[in-house]
Order: C-alpha cells, then structure tokens, then sequence
C-alpha cells in the first residue's frame, strides 16, 4: 500500500499532463452533451484516433470519463468541471497549471528551495509579473483563472461581510473586476475604483460595465506599491501571497497610507493551519504553488497580524473558511 501511494506520488505529473491535454483538446466540452464514439470525438476534435482512444483510456483510469457502451466515451460526474460552462469549471485553472512557462517553471523547483527566490525566475530568468505583458498565451491564461476563481467565491464574500457602510471601495490588483462588481451590487450606495497593472486590468471595464451603473466605478492602470486610491474600504484578494513578507509591509504601508481613519482593509487569502496536516492540502499545496510561480507565500493568522502590524493596522476580526475553500476574509483597521 505505502509503495503504491509514492507510486502514484511519484507519476502524478503523467495525471497532470494527461488533463492538461484533454483540456487542451476540448474534450470535456465536445462531451458535455453525452457519449459519443471515440471515432466521431475525434474527427470533432481533429485528432489522430489511435492517440485520442489511448488518452481517453487514460481518463477513464483517472475517473474522469466513462466507457459506457464499447467504442464510446461520456463524461464522469468527476470530470464534468472541465467544461467551460460548469458553474465551479476548473478548465481555465488547468490551462493555467499545465502551460508550457508554468510547466517550465516547476521543473525549477529545486532551484527555488536551495537558493530562495521564485522557480518561475530561476526557469526563465524574470518574475512572473514581468515576463506576462511578454507572453499573451501566459497572461490570457493566468487573468482567466484569477477571474474564474474569484467568481467562485464572491459570493460567499459578500454573504459573509456587511458591505452596505462602505463609501468608496478600492480593489487592489482587482483584476477583471469580478469582485468589485459584486460588491458594488451588496454596497448600492458607494462608487468603486479598480486600480491594477494594464495588462491585468485589461477586462475589469465591460466587467463593471455590465453589472454596475455608470459613474459608479473607474478602472486605473498603477503600481499599488508606489501610490493607492483613497478610500474606506481597501480590498486585496489573492495579492499578499504572491510576495514576501517585505513586499507585503511596503504594499500595506501605502494602503495605510491611502485608507480613511475610520475605514476598513479586507485581505482575502487562504490562511495555513499552525501545524501542517492532511486536511490542510489545499493551502499548503497553494504555498509551494507561490514558491513556484512568485516567490511568495501563504501565511498563518500569526504570520498575516504581524504582517498588518507592521503596517500600522490591527487585525480585528477573521472570517471562517470561504465555499468550502482555505479563503478567509481577514479584516484590518488602522491603528
């Protein structure tokens, strides 16, 4: 049993690739309305049939699709979030992982853990943050998964925290706008800013646009570590894990910098357990993910309060877990 689990351990790249693939190829979506012979998937698809059939053979080991008549495949239960349409789809966060620069970059992991810094730098000689505006496939992939997995949690945000005092809402690094929109629609009386590098700010725009009334909302392209919007309410999702811990001081010192007296700052990120354990995986996994691709870290609620304390803000309050996923709302106030 032991050799068989660092079996699969030691494979689990081939599992990976084998996703990553059927992704790739549109699998899932060309089966999203039922089986369909292997034969017909792959003239949909434009594959060679023998390599399909072998691949297909490959998901139904994994249990993410079914053979349920010979010579045809249908989706699992288990495979169905790879379509796009699913409401919890995984697909844009498996073109993410599985990139080819991604790929690249974990191969450099060992890099990484001897002599610090991010493996993604170690493989391709930059940051992440600075090789993206130079990769449009990376940066398309990496804005979509951002996007998707905020979507998946705003509202369990916006459930979990009033938002209806706040005046003006500014979301650092907000991305696409997802998250500001659907805070904007819990807060109906404040207007919002996104501020964002160009490149990730990009969509925010038609996002707000579609969901919120005009004048309520700007997008800016800026660097949050030289200057931030003034407001009540600062947001930060998934922001202070992609830096260290000296980063993060000099990101909070601007937010502190920028927030009204009585006002609030939302940090949105998975928080490690004190002590590792099986059911912390998620998390833990996510901050070997930031080695990977950033440099950065996950961090416990000790390693977030001393972070904000630095800053000058006192952790007031941390909300419990987020839609079943290590994400808690951690609110700060100044000093």
């Amino acid at each position: 049993m032991t050799y068989t689990a660092l079996t699969r351990m030691v494979f689990g790249h081939v599992d990976a690739r084998v996703v990553y693939a059927a992704v790739r190829l549109g699998v899932a979506d060309a089966l999203a309305a039922g089986p369909m012979p292997v034969e017909k998937l792959a003239e949909t698809l434009d594959c060679d049939p023998d390599g399909l059939a072998r691949l297909m053979r490959a998901l139904v080991v994994l249990g993410l699709a079914e053979e349920p008549e010979a010579g045809q495949v249908a989706l699992t239960g288990l495979g169905r979030p790879l379509c796009a349409d699913h409401p919890e789809s995984l697909r844009s966060a498996v073109l993410l992982t599985g990139h080819p620069a991604t790929w690249r970059a974990w191969g450099a992991l060992t890099d990484a853990v001897r002599a610090g810094g991010s493996a993604f730098r170690h493989a391709h000689g930059r940051p992440l943050f600075d090789h993206l505006p130079g990769d449009p496939d990376l940066a398309a992939a990496f804005h979509t998964a951002m996007g998707d997995g905020t979507g998946q949690v705003t509202e369990a945000v916006v459930r979990a925290y009033d938002f209806g005092a706040a005046r003006t809402v500014v979301d650092l690094g907000g991305g696409d706008g997802t998250l500001l929109a659907a805070v904007l629609g819990a807060a109906p009386d404040a207007r919002g800013v996104l501020l964002d590098r160009e490149d990730g700010a990009a969509r925010a725009a038609e996002t707000l646009r579609r969901a919120v009334p005009p004048g309520r909302w700007s997008v800016r392209a800026g660097d949050f570590f030289t200057a931030v919007p003034a407001g009540d309410l600062l947001l930060l999702k998934g922001v202070l894990h992609d830096f260290g811990d000296r980063r993060c001081v000099d990101l909070l010192r601007t937010c502190r910098r920028a927030i009204a007296p009585d006002g609030r700052l939302l940090v949105l990120e998975s928080v490690l357990p004190p002590r590792s354990a099986p059911d912390a995986a998620a998390v833990v996994l996510s901050d070997i993910a930031m080695l990977a691709w950033t440099g950065g870290r996950e961090r416990t609620v000790a390693g977030f309060r001393d972070l904000l304390a630095a800053a000058d803000f006192t952790l007031s309050g941390v909300s419990p877990p987020l839609a079943g996923t290590p994400t808690r709302i951690l609110i700060a106030t100044p000093s």
